[in-house]
């Protein structure tokens, strides 16, 4: 079999220990073979905000703009300093979106061409995976290319 070789790598990300532990992992990576090499993190949508509003007088929940202006600055912030950690990719490119996080990993990663997606898990077994699904097992389920899923208790 050919020797495989990653040359663009997509890194799914937010701020949270299972993702450090993946930009770890990423980084080792990165210096042993120097890919391309993208950052995306995912922000779901604003929900509506229900403050002070009542159902009963035909009053809507709302959605305040500068919240998600806000999600956004702060993912896009995150991205370039983790971005600035990777100097021995050829290069890097970020990818801030907003939507379904499974979906939007799996469309950045088509768009870009990625061949390896890297992404962290956080570990949840029993009734808490049940209630929060898994982003790493949905995608692993969809993808096309390799998915590396870097657990959070690996050693």
């Amino acid at each position: 079999m050919a020797s495989l070789k990653f040359s663009r790598i997509l890194l799914a990300i937010d701020d949270t220990p299972c993702s450090q532990r993946a930009i770890d992992y990423t980084r080792q990576i990165v210096t042993n073979i120097q890919p391309s090499l993208a950052l995306v993190t995912v922000v779901p949508p604003t929900s509506p905000a229900s403050y002070g509003v009542d159902p009963l007088l035909g009053q809507q929940p709302i959605i305040v703009p500068e919240v998600s202006e806000i999600q956004q600055q702060a993912s896009q912030d995150y991205l370039n300093r983790v971005a600035a950690e990777f100097t021995d990719a050829k290069e890097t490119f970020t990818f801030n979106r907003v939507g379904d996080v499974r979906d939007e990993i799996l469309n950045v990663a088509k768009e870009w061409t990625a061949d390896l997606i890297i992404m962290g898990n956080n570990g949840r077994t029993g009734f808490d995976h049940f209630l929060s699904g898994s982003v790493s097992e949905a995608l692993i389920r969809k993808s096309n290319i390799p998915v590396l899923v870097i657990p959070l208790n690996c050693d």
